[in-house]
């Protein structure tokens, strides 16, 4: 369902590329061929591979972690802030979701 909804907001000019670790929820329509988007799945326990797992450490070291929640609209507001936070800094969302080996143009 995701992947559907990737494949219909993307440009047809553009070509998206959805990368994939092994959590067995990725699994859903990976099936399915999308002419727009291109999938690469990590190798399991790799973690360190996935650079969203830096984002959500940054984001629970500088902002989620020792702390209660009143509430489910607390938390989805406390995890909003801190995304709008860490997307505040264009050279740290470069620094920690870049790798080198996801530059696939040569």
């Amino acid at each position: 369902m995701q992947l559907v909804l990737i494949a219909n907001i993307t440009d047809p000019e553009r070509h998206a590329i959805v990368i994939m670790d092994g959590a067995s929820w990725h699994n859903e329509d990976i099936s399915a061929d999308f002419p727009n988007v291109s999938m690469i799945k990590l190798p399991p326990y790799s973690p360190e591979l996935n650079p969203i797992e830096q984002v959500w450490s940054w984001m629970r070291q500088h902002h989620l972690a020792n702390r209660s929640f009143k509430g489910y609209d607390d938390i989805v507001s406390s995890i909003c802030e801190a995304w709008n936070s860490f997307l505040n800094s264009a050279e740290r969302v470069t620094s920690m979701c870049t790798r080198d080996w996801i530059n696939l143009a040569s």
